[in-house]
């Protein structure tokens, strides 16, 4: 059954876009582990940054000083799970997360119990706490009801199964959007980086199928910050987009500033 989610207040930004039929919504990953980055990556301008705890050395401690850094109404930071376990949703909750990002589901109830464990009871089924989300004890109301209103629950479309059971997962109330994980699906269905494989193709057209005719945001990581890429996502009907990641910008920025470093100077 649905749970039916009470409607509290003024939303923050990525919760706005989400909820809308035609926003988009831009957000960036973060896998180095520096606040100064965090910040700068706040003060761009994305919507939301992702904390990636399932591919990095980011730990638990250095996620929590991330979220603070992040943490805004105009710029949210969400944390990208290791796996769907409840009591990591609740201890990155606590820390001020706004939302997960949960990898590999791939049934209903892989996402009821992300969202159960995101919110309290009766609703859910996260134990109470008094940490920084709660101001330490002394906004635990004020925190139910923003919860109510703004957590973030997106889940990560990446095997198979998941695009088996696209109609039910994306026809839940408790899911706010999702994206594609290309490789780890590529690699449920055994071809894993063919991305030009008929099979893959094939299944890629059925989830921007599922876009349409669900409502339901999709989104995709645009790895390299290629603007022509991110132009031809968001043309395919993508609105949760990733774009690029903080390490990749930071190489082709060094990279290209170097290059027309040295051909100035070879030209003075």
């Amino acid at each position: 059954m649905a749970h039916n989610v009470i409607k509290t207040g003024p939303m923050i930004k990525v919760k706005e876009e989400l909820k809308s039929n035609n926003k988009i919504s831009i957000g960036s990953w973060i896998t180095i582990p520096n606040r100064i980055i965090a910040e700068i990556m706040k003060n761009a301008g994305y919507s939301w940054v992702c904390i990636d705890l399932e591919h990095t050395m980011i730990t638990l401690e250095q996620a929590g000083d991330l979220i603070a850094a992040i943490d805004s109404k105009e710029c949210s930071p969400l944390v990208r799970l290791s796996s769907n376990d409840s009591v990591l949703i609740k201890r990155v909750m606590d820390a001020g997360a706004h939302g997960v990002i949960v990898p590999m589901v791939k049934t209903k109830d892989d996402v009821l119990n992300a969202f159960e464990s995101m919110h309290y009871p009766p609703l859910g089924k996260r134990g109470v706490g008094l940490a920084r989300a709660q101001k330490y004890g002394v906004a635990f109301d004020d925190y139910q009801k923003w919860l109510l209103e703004n957590s973030v629950l997106i889940a990560q479309i990446e095997h198979i199964d998941a695009v088996q059971n696209i109609k039910e997962l994306l026809e839940m109330n408790e899911l706010d959007g999702y994206i594609v994980g290309p490789y780890d699906l590529s690699a449920s269905m055994g071809i894993a980086g063919e991305f030009d494989h008929p099979d893959f193709i094939s299944v890629m057209k059925k989830i921007e199928d599922a876009i349409k005719k669900y409502n339901k945001p999709g989104g995709l990581h645009v790895v390299e910050p290629d603007t022509s890429k991110l132009k031809e996502v968001i043309e395919k009907g993508y609105r949760f987009i990733a774009y690029s990641v903080d390490m990749r910008m930071l190489d082709k920025s060094c990279r290209e500033g170097v290059d027309l470093a040295y051909r100035v100077a070879d030209e003075s």
